[in-house]
């Protein structure tokens, strides 16, 4: 008896003291888990609204390479006289390689992670401009446009892709306060660009503001994160109606959503993309270009005027139609900005003769365009998931690139006819039959395709 007690005793203790392990084993694990949580939720990297500004941060450091080009196409000229034409071919190839290519950057971005790819773009980003600076022909010209265009497509498809992750909630809103850093980015830049243009040659320019340019986006690159699985579950239910699966890249090339939504960019992006490129010119075919211009307190010549002020409306009213769009749906407000788009360019190829007008109008031109940034990305997001975002919108992008093959073209026309006006009426009836492809087609696509989806999965659960 004693010793079957005994054993029975040894038996209970050796259980006991295996409980004991077991407990330490799983409490020791479940600490290091949440240690390994909360020095991941600590790390102030990962926090979205520190995403956003750095994406925003990295937007406007690439402005320039777009949004300033326009300064330097007369001065080029005026010393090498190639043309302005010809001159205008950099600025497309720019526009082709930070579009066309942005596919593929943001496939390294998934693979690779955005600090060492966005690192990579800020050394492109810098390189392009320094290039810029010594170029003596128009080979080189172009090589610097290709560099440039790389480096500002990495950092333009990174953060643009970031937003729709970090934001599924508020894609308008986040997508539009990303994409305003580009359209606003220069506005500050503007007016110390052109007087070191003016004081110590274009030349001088390229080179100084490449290196800070270059610089700035090497900073973001060091702040950038991609969201980790489940880190971002918590949020509000969005207003807009959004897909309930993820889709591929090669799923989406499929649809017929993405090829309307390409079809729907690329025409109304060339009216932007002409006026973007085109101002410095228009002004001086008008003659208006170093007129004194008077508005809101301030008095400086109507082409830098109209640039800043085109900057800020274009910066303004990315995250406000973004917004917008989050509550009154993508398509409504596509229609809405469209129209508006097309006035305005009227307006301004009606009036560009009056200084004052030329100012005002360009401004509500680069107003009513600069949304597309804000609502194409939010719909591809609406349409195709969250997962492949940055790679799916960056084959939505490319039709800008497909639009800028129509800005050199613009120019010929303009150079042969000496008349602006075909080439503006092109841009608003773009305008116009996007507003109207939005508003009839787009919206019953979506609401079919998204209606679709949900009974399937209804479907899928029942069974």
């Amino acid at each position: 008896m004693v010793r079957m007690a005994v054993r029975g005793i040894t038996a209970q203790a050796r259980m006991t003291i295996a409980d004991v392990m077991r407990f330490k084993t799983q409490s020791g694990s479940s600490m290091k888990s949440s240690k390994a949580v909360s020095q991941r939720d600590m790390h102030f990297t990962h926090n979205r609204w520190l995403q956003l500004v750095v994406g925003i941060v990295g937007m406007i450091a690439i402005a320039n390479l777009q949004y300033g080009w326009t300064l330097f196409v007369t001065p080029i000229d005026r010393q090498h006289h190639w043309g302005t034409a010809a001159i205008q071919v950099a600025f497309t190839l720019f526009v082709l390689t930070e579009t066309w290519l942005v596919p593929f950057e943001a496939y390294l971005v998934d693979r690779f992670g955005p600090s060492l790819i966005v690192g990579f773009g800020g050394i492109l980003v810098g390189l392009a401009w320094v290039i810029n600076s010594w170029a003596g022909t128009l080979a080189w010209l172009y090589i610097g446009g290709i560099v440039g265009g790389l480096g500002a497509g990495i950092v333009y498809g990174t953060a643009s892709g970031s937003a729709l992750k970090w934001f599924p909630d508020h894609r308008g809103l986040a997508a539009g306060l990303t994409a305003a850093g580009f359209g606003a980015g220069s506005a500050l830049t503007v007016l110390p660009i052109a007087n070191q243009i003016q004081r110590s040659g274009y030349q001088s320019a390229f080179f100084t503001w490449g290196l800070v340019q270059g610089t700035v986006v090497l900073t973001c690159a060091l702040l950038m994160r991609r969201p980790e699985k489940g880190e971002i579950t918590q949020v509000e239910k969005p207003g807009v109606q959004q897909t309930i699966r993820d889709f591929t890249p090669i799923e989406i090339l499929r649809t017929p959503a993405f090829w309307l939504l390409y079809a729907m960019f690329t025409m109304v992006a060339t009216g932007g993309l002409m006026a973007t490129a085109q101002l410095g010119p228009i002004a001086r075919d008008f003659k208006v270009a170093n007129l004194p211009v008077n508005l809101f307190g301030l008095t400086m010549a109507a082409l830098p005027f109209a640039l800043s002020l085109d900057r800020i409306m274009n910066g303004i009213t990315r995250p406000l139609f973004g917004w917008i769009s989050d509550h009154l749906g993508r398509e409504n407000t596509m229609a809405l900005a469209f129209g508006l788009e097309g006035l305005a360019i009227l307006g301004l190829i009606s009036f560009a003769h009056i200084p004052e007008m030329f100012v005002i109008l360009s401004g509500l031109a680069f107003f009513a365009w600069g949304e597309i940034f804000s609502l194409f990305p939010a719909s591809s997001g609406d349409l195709f998931g969250r997962k492949f975002a940055t790679t799916n919108y960056g084959l939505l992008y490319t039709a800008k690139g497909t639009a800028s093959l129509l800005v050199p073209i613009g120019s010929l026309i303009v150079s042969r006819t000496g008349n602006w006006l075909p080439v503006f009426m092109l841009a608003i009836a773009f305008d116009w039959i996007a507003g109207l492809l939005a508003f009839l087609v787009l919206k019953p696509l979506r609401i079919r395709w998204l209606s679709a989806q949900s009974e399937t999965q209804a479907a899928s659960a029942a069974a």
